[in-house]
């Protein structure tokens, strides 16, 4: 591994249409490409944002085949970067629910790691009339992932993942140094808390973080934040996209992050652990 990795995240407005947002999505990955990016982090839902929730299931694809897999593997071969492939509904064993993937793939086109996302948005956003439930349309994955790449050991999350730290101390744990999250945050909570847990996550753990989102106004009505943005290890913004469909480029620095972890070891200074304790209560 290099010390340094240009890296870049995709911004997009992804709509109904699915052979144009394809098209969309390898413009904006040939963009990064071409800028340099030997890892592109694509949005959550990059291929199809339908009217209902359940429209998901329409483009379910069996794991390992299907379109959805075969373009992510073939751009990421073409333009020769790793493409951390946003969130694909992948079969699961339930008839009536999808997994929400999140694929890798290697610069020649290899799926090296599947992640699903753990945390469901199953929520009544306060002071507004807007209710999500996507446990009715996607099962919950269990597993966190954290896998080697060229710009250091990379971990995945997706979107609500981003509000549960204790995640992402476990993936510390496991030598996480850099941070993909593609994510799909509402308009309203995006403004609330969008760049402030983007910007924990990366103060806590000392980690890169390429946080790759929609935004704008989508068939169904719902309004994504935007603000896709790329951080350093202490927070730092070093690149974002407030609004529109562009491409965010930045560079992860091995030699930086080493430097800020050893003159601050904040990791290193961890006292508490999560222990699960059982006792027997007698009488």
């Amino acid at each position: 591994m290099r010390s340094e990795c240009q890296v870049a995240t995709v911004q997009m407005a992804t709509g109904r249409d699915v052979a144009a947002n394809l098209l969309e999505a390898e413009r904006l990955i040939k963009e990064a490409a071409a800028a340099g990016a030997r890892l592109v982090v694509l949005p959550e839902c990059f291929a199809f944002m339908g009217l209902r929730a359940e429209d998901q299931l329409d483009l379910r694809e069996p794991d390992g085949q299907g379109p959805l897999q075969s373009f992510l593997s073939r751009v990421a071969a073409q333009q020769r970067v790793w493409l951390v492939g946003g969130t694909i509904p992948l079969a699961g064993p339930e008839a009536d629910r999808v997994r929400a993937a999140c694929l890798v793939f290697d610069a020649r086109g290899r799926r090296v790691a599947r992640y699903d996302k753990i945390h469901l948005f199953d929520v009544s956003v306060p002071g507004v009339a807007q209710c999500y439930q996507e446990s009715a349309t996607f099962a919950p994955g269990d597993q966190p992932l954290v896998i080697d790449s060229p710009c250091g050991r990379l971990g995945l999350a997706v979107c609500y993942d981003l509000r549960f730290p204790e995640l992402f101390r476990r993936m510390l744990d496991e030598g996480l140094e850099v941070l993909a999250i593609p994510a799909a945050f509402t308009a309203v909570t995006g403004q609330a808390h969008w760049e402030t847990l983007v910007r924990a996550r990366a103060i806590e753990n000392l980690v890169y973080v390429l946080a790759a989102a929609q935004v704008g106004v989508h068939a169904n009505g719902r309004e994504t934040h935007g603000h896709s943005m790329i951080l350093d290890p202490w927070g730092s913004i070093l690149a974002r996209l407030p609004q529109g469909v562009g491409v965010v480029h930045g560079v992860v620095d091995a030699e930086h992050q080493a430097a800020v972890r050893n003159t601050f070891p904040s990791i290193e200074h961890r006292r508490l652990k999560c222990v699960l304790q059982t006792r027997t209560i007698e009488g």
